[in-house]
This record gives structure tokens, sequence and C-alpha cells, in this order.
């Protein structure tokens, strides 16, 4: 029961006890139900009024001060725009557009037609542009609109991800015109052959085939190349874990990339005997990548110097050193990119696939090494390659050694002890 029927049943009660009282005193009996009539009836509309209506609480508006502090520390630019005017910008968007856009209009600030037009049409939605911090970046700007006045922008750098596609776009647009061209040359050569008498033993013939073996070359060491960088792309998460001495492996490697042909043009000045954490073929491909490019490169009548040596910071350290033409400083940033060449024709002359550089670059970051190249137009160049040593190995523990010579007693006193 609610307590609008408890008030009046417990009045009737008392009603009924105080008129009991009154004919024991001798009170009429007609005056008593008079009493109780009224009594009766002013408790039922008493009970019958109804509840007063309960307190609810008053939505409040969304304030520019309450977002704020939901929003400052974000690492994701945001602003929160009130109707045409940006009425604040948290730290990462200040810092990305200027602290003075603050009171803007959002249009002006923002410029870029594709933003303005979201703004005009004051909907929920994204765009993506182009250039709005620094020429060539790309931004996704989402909008969510919070109450009739305020709205909310987000801003997404998306440039990374574009520079990502994009190198993939060049890397398979390269390789793919890299190996396309030792192929036309092979089945020009070989068509050129198959419609003539048959004879192969020509002057001409004998050129041709000379020309379709040396393309053959080219195409196989580009493939192996692209397998190469493949492979160490794959694997460049993973440090390698074994144990290799770097005097033997250079000074092998080395004589291997110079051949017999090359080998008088290398000097080899081995002044340390390093162990390092790597792997084994990488390191190799390495010296060979690195004095191959030297001796095509520098000057033929001078020798390339491949040194070896501890540089601070517990590195190993490994210089190729050629007297060649140089390298333009403009040039140095990009030598490790995929397919770059300083002078292409001479590259490709020289059976040059351009991936050199940059597999040496992904195998020293593999190894938590560094790569630095320094160039002098004229005087030739210097390619350094710093490895970290490895830990020395821990000496076999003595402590619970027993001499033969020992009894039981010393070894098992030696032990406690």
């Amino acid at each position: 029961m609610g307590s609008g029927q408890n008030i009046p049943i417990a009045g009737i009660l008392l009603a009924l006890v105080t008129i009991g009282a009154m004919l024991s005193l001798g009170v009429d009996l007609v005056i008593g139900l008079s009493v109780l009539t009224v009594w009766v009836g002013s408790l039922l509309v008493a009970s019958g009024r109804p509840p007063e209506p309960a307190k609810t609480d008053v939505k409040q508006p969304v304030t520019i001060d309450s977002i704020r502090d939901l929003i400052e520390n974000s690492t994701t630019p945001l602003m929160i725009t009130e109707r045409s005017t940006i009425a604040m910008a948290n730290r990462a968007a200040r810092r990305m557009l200027g602290p003075h856009v603050v009171g803007q209009d959002a249009r002006v600030a923002l410029r870029q037609p594709e933003a303005i037009s979201l703004l005009n049409e004051k909907r929920k939605g994204e765009v993506i542009v182009r250039g709005l911090v620094r020429r060539g970046d790309i931004w996704q700007i989402n909008r969510q609109q919070i109450d009739e006045r305020l709205a909310m922008l987000e801003f997404i750098n998306q440039t990374a991800e574009a520079d990502i596609s994009r190198a993939h776009t060049d890397f398979v647009a390269n390789a793919s015109h890299e190996l396309r061209t030792p192929l036309a040359a092979i089945l020009g050569y070989v068509e050129t052959l198959q419609e003539g008498d048959g004879k192969l033993d020509t002057p001409t013939a004998q050129k041709f085939l000379g020309i379709i073996e040396r393309e053959a070359q080219r195409l196989h060491a580009l493939v192996s190349d692209l397998m190469s960088l493949s492979r160490v792309e794959a694997e460049k998460h993973d440090l390698p874990t074994e144990r290799i001495d770097l005097a033997s492996l250079v000074e092998r490697a080395a004589r291997d990339a110079a051949g017999p042909n090359r080998i008088d043009r290398l000097t080899l000045e081995l002044s340390a005997e390093p162990c390092v954490l790597g792997d084994l073929q990488q390191l190799e491909q390495v010296v060979r990548n690195l004095v191959d490019n030297a001796l095509k490169y520098g000057s033929a009548d001078k020798p390339v110097t491949v040194t070896l040596d501890l540089s601070q910071a517990d590195q190993a350290r490994i210089a190729v050193v050629d007297q060649g033409d140089g390298i333009a400083p403009e040039q140095i940033p990009h030598l490790t990119r995929r397919f770059y060449r300083t002078d292409p024709g001479r590259s490709r002359a020289s059976g040059g696939t351009g991936l050199g550089l940059a597999i040496v670059k992904h195998i020293v970051e593999r190894h938590r090494g560094r790569l630095d190249i320094t160039s002098e137009v004229g005087k030739g160049t210097r390619v350094v390659v710093r490895i970290p040593l490895a830990e020395p190995e821990p000496d076999p523990e003595t402590d619970d050694h027993v001499t033969p010579d020992a009894s039981p007693a010393e070894a098992n006193t030696e032990q406690l002890s």
C-alpha cells in the first residue's frame, strides 16, 4: 500500500477510539458520528491530493571549457568550432597550425577548398586535403557535430602512408624497367641470329652472342639483388646471433669482389680482429658490394683501400676508400635509394643494378650498425660501416671445480665457502 492509503485508515481508527471515549463520558451519539464523518472526510480529501512532481535535472549545455580538459593533451590535432569560428585548438593543433588560429574563421585558417566545402555544409563527414601544413603533406579531416553550435575537427596525418605506397609503386616500376631492358636486348639479338644464315662463327654472330651473354649476366645479377633485398627486409627485425671473426671475413670478401683481374688494385689494412654478432652471408655481401663499387667507379690506375679497425663506443669499423671522380654533396643523401644512380649510363655499362648500396644500408640496419658516406669531387669517396662488437664470451666457471689432488673434505670446504 502507498502512504496515501495508510493515512485514512489510521485516522479512522483514531476517530473511533476518540468517539468511544466520548460516549463513555456521556456525549451524544449523533454528535460523535458527526465528528467522525467530518474527520474522515478531511482525511480522504488530504490523501487524494496529487503528489508534488519530482525534481528533474536540467540538461546543462556543452561548454568549451568542459571540452578543453578532455582534448588538450591528445596527440591528435583537434579543434572545436563554434559555428564558423575556431573556439579552441588543443596543443597538437596549435603546434601544427600555430596558436594564432584560435579565434579565426575556420575557412580562412584551413584555406583548402575541400576543407572549406566540408565546413560550409555543416555536416558530419571527412575530406582529404594536400599541402595543409607544408607542401606535399596529406591530411584527412573528420568533422563531428557536437550540438547546434559546436563541432569538432580531427586531423589525421596520412603523409607516411602515402609515401610508403608511392615508394612501393616506384620500386615496382623501376624493377620492371630494369628487368625489361636486358630482356629486350637478349630477345632482339636472338631473333637476329635466328633470321641469319645459321652460321654462328661470323664476327657479327660472335658480337651478338657476347652481348646476349653480358645482358643475361646483368639480368641474373639484378634478380639476385632483388631477392637479397627482399630477404634482408623480411629479416630486418631479427637480430643476428652468430659470432663472426670479422677480420677473416673482410679479407675473404674483399678478395672475392676484386677477382683475379682487379686484385692488384686492392689494398688491405686490417689492424684489428674484432668479433661481432652477425649474419655471415649478409656481412660478406656488404664488403663485396662496397669493394665492387669502389673498383668500378674509382680511377682504374688508383688503388682501393679496405681498412678494419676499432672505433669508439665498442664498434668495429670497416672503411672502403677509392680515388675516383667523387660524388656531388647533393647526391650523397640519395645514394642508398633503390635504383638511384649518379651516372646511369656509366652504371649500366659497368653492370651495376642500382641496388648495391640499398642492400648495404638494410643489412647494416639489421645489425644495429651505422653507414656513413663522405665524398669530395675530384678526390674520391669513403664509405664507412660500423658494427657493434659482440660481448665477450663468459669464462668457464671454476668456483665448483674440484682439483684432482683435493680430498673430498677439501672439496666440500671449497664449495661451502
